[in-house]
């Protein structure tokens, strides 16, 4: 017995491919880096989730975003994590009107397709909170009212893992609304390199590729990707690995599962694939899972990472063959 899904003709599958590869090498004429990266945004966007990047001061993250943001012809707006931010700097209040003596709402930032939130550790959990609903439910709550979000909407966070002066640690309820986390680090002395010399000149520009229309269409198809029973076993077994495993407090949620699951669609679609191979779940189980695990306090203090005990789960957790 198999998932039913909705077949996709086959010149479908091939312009998502192709729209695909022109996002990503639009990204690429800004963002000197690995490939995988942006795919790794465009997979998100696509299977409906979000994405946390996280690596040191310098090594391109708003870059990236803006010029992934660029590609997409949706609305994009920045919110600049502080301390003293306030959640209605994030999703607005109402505001008397002079004109005719009544408030009307000015909508904050949120209102937007993409939405970066940078530096989102620098403030209080109170103002993270805000995000909450907003990534979840597509929708935002101002004194009472309820008011839908934009859509496609995606939110594209940053932060710096290494400074940790005046940061606010995102609590695990919030890191899983992220449906992967991207760890840049430092390039390599061949993509410095190209850094330098790319930007030695006039700074580049991407093109718009897709349109708000391209965004949801490509969500239809990747809805419509197959996926056979060993596959939906193969997620199952690997979160199930991780919540017996004996140095994990908090391991994968089913909440984790239907994320891989729908990554895997996402990345099969960019392939030009009507169909889930096992090789697209091992690819994102790393940036799917590893945020969303709790260690022990003892594996902690030996310097295990979560991203170890995925890899552990990968090398002895095999998709089954019928």
């Amino acid at each position: 017995m198999t998932q039913p899904a909705t077949p996709q003709p086959d010149h479908d599958l091939t312009e998502a491919a192709r729209l695909a590869a022109r996002v990503l090498d639009e990204v690429q004429a800004v963002f000197v880096g690995p490939r995988e990266i942006p795919e790794l945004l465009l997979v998100s966007l696509i299977a409906g989730g979000h994405a946390l990047l996280e690596g040191v001061p310098g090594v391109a993250k708003t870059t990236l975003v803006k010029a992934f943001a660029a590609t997409l012809g949706l609305s994009f707006r920045r919110i600049q994590f502080t301390p003293d931010l306030l959640p209605a700097d994030i999703t607005g209040t109402y505001v008397l009107s002079p004109r005719d003596g009544t408030f009307q709402l000015r909508e904050g930032p949120i209102f937007a397709n993409v939405v970066l939130g940078d530096e989102i550790n620098r403030a209080p959990a109170k103002t993270q909170s805000a995000l909450l609903e907003a990534m979840q439910e597509r929708q935002v709550t101002i004194e009472g009212e309820t008011r839908p979000l934009p859509s496609p909407f995606l939110v594209l966070a940053t932060q710096n893992p290494v400074e940790q002066a005046g940061t606010y640690p995102l609590p695990e309820a919030q890191i899983d609304r992220f449906l992967v986390r991207l760890l840049l680090g430092y390039p390599s002395p061949q993509d410095e390199r190209g850094i330098l010399r790319r930007f030695l000149g006039s700074s580049p520009a991407p093109r718009t590729v897709l349109s708000p229309a391209d965004v949801l269409r490509l969500r239809e198809l990747a809805a419509g990707i197959h996926v056979e029973d060993e596959v939906l076993d193969y997620v199952v077994r690997l979160a199930s690995f991780t919540r017996d495993h004996g140095r994990v407090f908090l391991g994968a949620s089913p909440r984790a599962s239907l994320a891989l699951l729908q990554a895997a669609r996402a990345r099969a679609l960019l392939a030009g694939r009507a169909y889930v191979l096992p090789d697209d779940v091992k690819a994102l189980a790393t940036p799917v899972l590893a945020h969303r695990l709790v260690l022990t306090p003892e594996a902690e203090m030996e310097g295990l990472r979560p991203e170890r005990v995925v890899r552990q789960a990968l090398e002895q957790v095999g998709p089954r063959r019928e």
